[in-house]
Formats: C-alpha cells, structure tokens, sequence
C-alpha cells in the first residue's frame, strides 16, 4: 500500500534532500543516526496515525454515502465512527508535534547550502560502502595470504579499496581480531553519512550529443569542405 502523505512529508523531503520512501529503507539498513534516525522513526509514528485518520474518515464516508438503509444502527455506527475519527485526529495531531520537533532540529543542523551536504563518492566506494553496511569482515587468504573483505553477500573487496575507504574515514575494522579469524569491517559514523547523503550530479554538457545517424547541424555543415569547382 502506497504511503499515506503527512504534512510534513515535503518539509522533510526539502531539509534532507532525500524522499521519504528513501529515508526509511535507510532507517531499515541502519545508515541513519542521531537526529535524522529520530525524524524518521518519528516520522513514521506518525504515517501510521495519519493512516488510522484515513481509515476511519473513508468509513464514515461509506457509512453516509447511501449503501445502508438509515435505521438506529447506522446512526449508532456512524456516532461511534465519529468519535473514533475525532480520538484519531487528536493522536495525528500529537504525533505531528513530535515529528515537527525532530524535523526542526534536522533543519537547524543543516548546513546553509545544499552543495555542502553532497558527497562526491565514486560509484566502485558507494558499492562498497553498501556491501559493507550489511556486516563485513577483513580476511588473509591461507595460501595466497592476501586479503580481502568478504561481506555478508559474498562481495569481495579489495584491499585498495578498504585502505581508501579507511583513509577517508569512511570505514572502520577491529584488529583486535586476527586475520585468520576475520577482522570485522564497519562503517564509520561518517561513512553512513557519505553513503546517505545526496550524490552530486554533473552538470550536463552545453554540446549536444550528435545521434548517429543524424543530418549535421548547420554549423557543422558550414565547416565541411565543400567539392572545388573547375
């Protein structure tokens, strides 16, 4: 079933540059902390609420469109409808203060320009980082003794990859633990940050792409050498 819109679903869209739908499979993969962890479990308090308003709304209507016949019953579901949609209201209404204070503190942390949340990592670093996220140990192979993550997917990622990852701060293992045993692999409170925030995008070309095939565009055309005349 498709979410149920709140009234603040843009405002939190606007402030973490994320949709709502991506904020919660963040949430569900433990990529989120702190304040944004507590606006989306907050957030999604109060969806369900905001579902249990729709319910009961939808039903009353049903109840008053015509398809029963108007006897004491019906006057006494649509009475007992009204005072569950009106306890409804006033639980949305709660939780809506809960979620506005969460989203407020999201929005004071955030810094003044958009570019400065945007992380420009590779698309090799963000594969890693998700495989990582999901449990991840360093292993040194017996024979070949080189070593190499192995995640809970069976992704397998190289050395390099995890020194870049760990000079950056991305990533962090547990060498209290042996090779052979397997060093456990996390991420990094800013490592979970790099790998939710927004990606950069470039900026397309001001050239338009030529299509194969495709007459030449007059300037082009201009430029060609022309057949000499005799």
């Amino acid at each position: 079933m498709p979410k149920a819109l709140t009234d603040l679903d843009h405002r939190i869209e606007a402030a973490t540059g994320r949709s709502v739908d991506t904020l919660w499979e963040q949430r569900d993969r433990s990529l989120l902390d702190g304040p944004l962890a507590a606006l989306v479990d907050a957030h999604r308090v109060l969806f369900q609420a905001e579902t249990g308003v729709t319910f009961h709304r939808v039903l009353l209507h049903r109840l008053a469109s015509g398809e029963y016949p108007v006897d004491g019953a019906l006057l006494e579901r649509i009475d007992r409808t009204t005072g569950q949609l009106e306890d409804a209201v006033a639980q949305r209404d709660g939780l809506q203060s809960t979620a506005l204070a969460a989203l407020e503190t999201v929005e004071a942390a955030a810094p003044t320009t958009p570019s400065a949340t945007a992380v420009n990592l590779s698309p090799q670093d963000q594969a890693a980082l998700l495989a990582i996220a999901q449990g991840a140990r360093l292993r040194e192979h017996l024979l070949t003794q080189r070593v190499s993550v192995v995640t809970a997917s069976g992704t397998r990622i190289g050395s390099e990859t995890l020194r870049r990852l760990e000079t950056g701060g991305l990533v962090e293992r547990d060498t209290s633990h042996p090779l052979h045993a397997g060093q456990p692999v996390a991420l990094t409170g800013a490592g979970r940050t790099a790998l939710s925030a927004p990606r950069r995008t470039v900026p397309p070309t001001t050239t338009p792409v030529q299509r194969a095939g495709a007459w030449p565009t007059p300037a082009t055309r201009s430029t060609e050498a022309r057949p000499r005349t005799s």
